[in-house]
C-alpha cells in the first residue's frame, strides 16, 4: 500500500484558540407530512430510520446533531450517499429549516433571522461551493465571479476589482475575459471557488467540490485549497464521501450514518482509534504510518552534554518534530547515521534507523 505522507500539510494542526463560529445544538431534520409528530415518536420510542419511514412515512435527515466548529477550522463531514451530510450543511445558511434544535453563527440563532438577516448571511457571511458550478455560459469568467456582488448592487469597479483579486487567489489571473467553455473542469471548479471568495465571506460551505474531477486534478486542487486556506483562514465545512479526502483536508472529521454523527475527531483519532464497526470498516484501508512523526520516533536527549557532544565529523542533519515518515527516511539516507530533531530553539532529540524501524513496527501493530 502506498503511504501518503503530507509532511508539511497546511492542515497539520487545528487553528489555535477556542472561538467557535458555528454551533449546532441538538439539531433534527425530519422530512415528511407531519415531521413534528414523527419526531416526538422518534425521541420517545427511540425509532430508527426504517421504523420512522414505515410508521410515519417520514425520513430522518439529521438526528440530534451537536457540533462546535472553530473559527478558521476546516471541518470535514464524511459519509455515504444518504447519510445526511449535505442536509446538515444546508442548515448552516438555512436553505433547509430544522425540525428541532438550533444552529448559531457567531452566537446568532440562524432560525431567528428575518429575511434581511438571511440575505446578508448568505451574501456576505457565507460563501458556498457546489460539486457542479453552474457557471453562466454567456458571462465572462470575471462576470461569473462578480455576479453575487452585482446582485447586491455593488458598483462595477469595486466588483471587478474583487473578482480579479479572487481569481488571483485561485491562480486564474489573466483569464478574466475568457468564457466557461474555454476552461477545463478543474479551472471551472476554481472559478466557482473564486465566486465564493469574491464577497470575502467568513465561512465557506463546500459540498463535494472536487468529487467530479479526475484524480490528478482533484489532488492538485485539494493541495491548492489547503494552501489558500492556510493563508485566508476561512472557517470551512467540507463535505465528502471520500475518507482519504477528509483525512487530507480536515483539521477534524465527522463521520455520519443515517443522519447521526457516529464519531468526531482529528484525522489521526479517526484512523488510529475508530469508534464502532462502521468507522472501523471505513478506515481499515488507511495506513496509520501517515501519522508517524519525528517527535514520536525520536529519543529525547538526556542532557545538554549529549547535544554539545555532536562533533564535526558526525552528521548534523536536522528535521523538525512534526516532519513525517518520508522526511525522516530522506534525512536518514542523507545522514547515513543519526538524524537530529530541532524544534527551532535547539536539538530536542535524535533518530537512528533502528529507532525508526521499531517505531514503524509498534505504530502499525498497535
Amino acid at each position: 500500500m502506498q503511504i501518503d505522507m503530507p509532511d508539511t500539510s497546511p492542515n497539520a494542526k487545528p487553528p489555535p484558540g477556542t472561538s467557535y463560529q458555528i454551533e449546532c445544538e441538538n439539531l433534527w431534520k425530519v422530512f415528511g407530512e407531519n415531521p413534528e409528530k414523527a419526531l416526538e415518536a422518534i425521541k420517545s420510542e427511540g425509532l430508527g430510520k426504517d421504523e420512522a419511514q414505515e410508521r410515519f412515512n417520514c425520513i430522518i435527515g439529521v438526528a440530534d446533531v451537536s457540533l462546535q466548529i472553530r473559527s478558521g477550522e476546516i471541518f470535514c463531514i464524511m459519509g455515504l450517499s444518504g447519510s445526511g451530510k449535505s442536509t446538515l450543511l444546508r442548515h448552516v445558511n438555512r436553505l433547509i429549516e430544522p425540525t428541532a434544535g438550533r444552529l448559531k453563527i457567531n452566537g446568532r440563532d440562524v432560525s431567528q433571522m428575518d429575511a434581511a438577516g438571511l440575505r446578508q448571511l448568505r451574501s456576505e457571511t457565507i460563501g458556498m461551493v457546489f460539486q457542479h458550478m453552474a457557471l453562466w455560459p454567456h458571462k465572462t469568467i470575471q462576470g461569473n465571479v462578480a455576479y453575487g456582488l452585482e446582485v447586491r448592487g455593488i458598483d462595477r469597479k469595486s466588483r471587478d476589482e474583487a473578482a480579479s483579486k479572487a481569481l488571483e487567489q485561485v491562480q486564474l489571473a489573466g483569464w478574466e475575459s475568457h468564457y466557461p467553455d474555454e476552461l477545463s473542469g478543474g479551472m471551472q471548479q476554481r472559478v466557482g471557488l473564486a465566486r465564493a471568495l469574491a464577497a470575502n465571506p467568513d465561512i465557506l460551505l463546500m459540498d463535494e467540490p472536487f468529487s467530479a474531477l479526475d484524480p490528478l486534478i482533484r489532488s492538485d486542487l485539494q493541495g491548492q485549497f489547503l494552501e489558500l486556506s492556510a493563508r485566508l483562514q476561512k472557517t470551512t465545512i467540507f463535505i465528502t464521501h471520500d475518507l482519504e479526502e477528509a483525512i487530507r483536508m480536515g483539521h477534524r472529521v465527522a463521520i455520519m450514518k443515517d443522519g447521526v454523527i457516529v464519531q468526531v475527531g482529528t484525522p489521526e483519532e479517526i484512523v488510529t482509534n475508530p469508534q464502532g464497526d462502521y468507522v472501523k470498516k471505513f478506515v481499515e484501508g488507511i495506513s496509520r504510518l501517515r501519522f508517524l512523526t519525528a517527535d514520536r520516533v525520536m529519543a529525547s536527549l538526556q542532557d545538554q552534554a549529549e547535544e554539545q557532544g555532536l562533533s564535526e565529523g558526525e552528521s548534523a542533519t536536522c528535521i523538525r518534530p512534526g516532519d513525517g515518515l518520508y522526511a525522516i527516511i530522506d534525512a536518514l539516507q542523507r545522514a547515513q547515521g543519526t538524524v537530529w530533531v530541532d524544534d527551532g530553539t535547539g536539538k530536542v532529540g535524535k533518530i537512528t534507523p533502528a529507532a525508526l524501524l521499531d517505531s514503524i513496527k509498534q505504530f502499525t501493530l498497535r
